[in-house]
């Protein structure tokens, strides 16, 4: 069956209206399809293997079972009928039931023929479902140039993002709570880093159900939906607060001293900004996810870019903001910071019994600790290299580029993480790995293998100069940073860059084979891990770029002040 037996079937009133090469977008309306260069250029960014596996998905649940009758319904056999039943009750069972009692692996649900959370079915009617489902389909092939108009728009959009966040930074280093409180520096790179800890890797996790069909149905879509962004809140609660304390105690050690009203209002700001930023940038990354689902658009290419887009402002802001009203308060009503965070620490046993109720969000709760903890050290360690390169007058000018820096990196290696993954999902089992990633690791493999993957590194790598020329630009012309851009200066910002990014996407296409190899699912673990070594190669690249700069004689730090 396809497009036009459907078109047929549903009568002639329908018209059906075909464009671009080899039906690559389809639509059926009731109305003519406006011609132009606009939906042409929506048709080279849209692969046309990846709308025909739509279109596939979608005819084959119709195709599923006997025809409809008069009413629209389709009837079942009564045997399969009595077992869905039976199914039916089961799951509802399992969904209700404790994480302990359940046997649930993260990589099993994301296989393409894998079953719904909690259904397992008797070998009879896997038989005949299996007689009745289409034959196993591969993932769609994107052209270069398709995959570079997917990515370049979210890309210069998050890298604006970043650059806005670098202003935002270079303004508030100067108000009272910054100048007074140093130690909130140290949270910067490991708050504005929650996105790659949860954001990202919740735009990876749901960008892979929808490319595998288990967004199809209603209730599996909102199940996932809901359990996932109940785990992201318990999760920015627990990281916001130890976040808080990775800082005092690295801004401890060096010091030697400790004040506890410093303290808790490094663990209120952390705790509020942690929640608040992460529920808004949730909500915003459930409805790109299922946006892309509808407008046929692989969200793998778009999902993680616009999850960082206005995340850093976002999180940059609402840090700056409660930290200065918590600083006013110190003095005239100390008790502010302690019930602020204690408010916030009292919801999370309500966000973890609500992610208790899907299997999966389930047992990240349980297991997916791991890489956002230790994400989170290594970006608070990126961020004491912040903090002491701030404290330096003949550094000053490394604040407006930190989280361009780090932002455009991060961004970059969660959309490499993410194909990848989508990709052993469709091809490889949870163990295994294909040929071309067997043996020791080199390089070359990365950009230059017979692997899927390597034309989109070349692409992202391929778009690391040009990106950070425009928003070095965008900062000149805001005269928001402190230094000239000079040849030399920018040569030496350039190349420290498109260093981190060729390390970034070298140790992404290591680690993500490695950990499939393992049996943890990338999607849950790579892109922490990714985005805080992000933050770290940035941060330390930059301040020894600044470094470098003042030695060789570019000392004009007072630019824009």
């Amino acid at each position: 069956m396809n497009i036009h037996t459907l078109g047929d079937s549903l009568g002639p009133s329908l018209a059906v209206r075909m464009s671009g090469a080899a039906g690559g977008w389809s639509s059926l309306s009731l109305k003519p399809v406006p011609t132009g260069w606009i939906p042409s250029l929506f048709q080279t960014m849209v692969p046309t293997g990846y709308t025909k596996l739509q279109e596939e998905r979608g005819l084959a649940m119709a195709d599923l079972g006997p025809k409809p009758d008069g009413n629209g319904y389709r009837p079942d056999p009564p045997h399969l009928e009595v077992r869905r039943h039976s199914d039916r009750v089961a799951r509802t069972s399992v969904s209700l039931s404790d994480g302990g009692d359940v046997r649930y692996s993260e990589t099993e649900p994301m296989l393409p023929e894998g079953t719904v959370s909690g259904e397992e079915g008797d070998a009879e009617e896997k038989e005949e479902e299996e007689s009745q489902r289409p034959p196993t389909r591969n993932m769609p092939k994107e052209s270069p140039l398709a995959m570079a108009l997917q990515i370049v728009v979210p890309f210069l959009l998050a890298g604006f993002g970043t650059v806005s966040a670098g202003m935002v930074l270079d303004i508030v280093q100067h108000w009272d709570a910054f100048k007074y409180i140093t130690e909130i520096f140290i949270l910067v790179p490991a708050l504005l880093g929650l996105k790659g800890n949860l954001e990202m890797t919740l735009a990876s996790r749901l960008s892979t159900a929808v490319n595998v069909g288990k967004m199809d149905s209603p209730i599996e879509k909102w199940n996932l939906i809901i359990g996932n962004l109940a785990l992201k809140q318990v999760q920015a609660t627990v990281v916001g607060f130890l976040a808080a304390v990775a800082a005092v105690v690295l801004g401890w050690i060096p010091e030697g001293k400790f004040q506890m009203s410093h303290a808790v209002l490094l663990c209120s700001a952390s705790v509020a900004t942690a929640f608040i930023a992460s529920m808004l940038q949730g909500f915003i990354m459930v409805g790109v996810i299922v946006g892309s689902k509808k407008t046929g658009i692989n969200p793998d290419n778009v999902a993680t870019p616009i999850a960082a887009s206005f995340g850093d402002l976002i999180t940059l802001a609402i840090l700056a903001w409660i930290s200065q009203g918590l600083y006013n308060c110190l003095d005239s009503h100390p008790y502010v910071s302690s019930l602020v965070c204690a408010f916030f620490l009292s919801l999370t046993p309500v966000w973890m019994v609500i992610s208790s109720k899907h299997p999966a969000s389930r047992t990240l709760l349980y297991s997916g600790w791991e890489p956002v903890i230790t994400a989170m050290v290594i970006s608070s360690i990126g961020g004491l290299i912040l903090d002491k390169t701030v404290s330096d007058p003949n550094l000053a000018g490394i604040v407006v580029y930190t989280p361009v820096i780090n932002g455009i990196g991060g961004n970059l290696v969660a959309i490499q993480s993410s194909r990848i993954s989508t990709h052993l999902h469709f091809h490889s089992a949870p163990g295994e790995v294909p040929e071309e990633a067997k043996g020791c690791y080199y390089p070359c493999r990365t950009f230059y293998g017979t692997g899927a993957n390597h034309r989109s590194a070349q692409v992202l790598l391929l778009l690391v100069l040009p990106g950070h020329l425009i928003f070095l630009y965008t900062i000149h012309l805001m005269k928001s940073g402190h230094t000239t851009l000079t040849p030399i200066f920018m040569t030496v910002y350039l190349a420290a860059a498109l260093l981190q990014v060729f390390l970034l996407l070298c140790i992404a296409d290591w680690m993500v084979y490695s950990m499939w190899r393992s049996g943890k699912d990338p999607d849950s673990f790579s892109i922490p891990y990714l985005t805080a070594l992000g933050d770290l190669l940035g941060t330390a690249l930059l301040a020894l770029s600044f470094q470098f700069l003042w030695y060789i004689g570019d000392q004009d730090s007072d630019v824009g002040d």
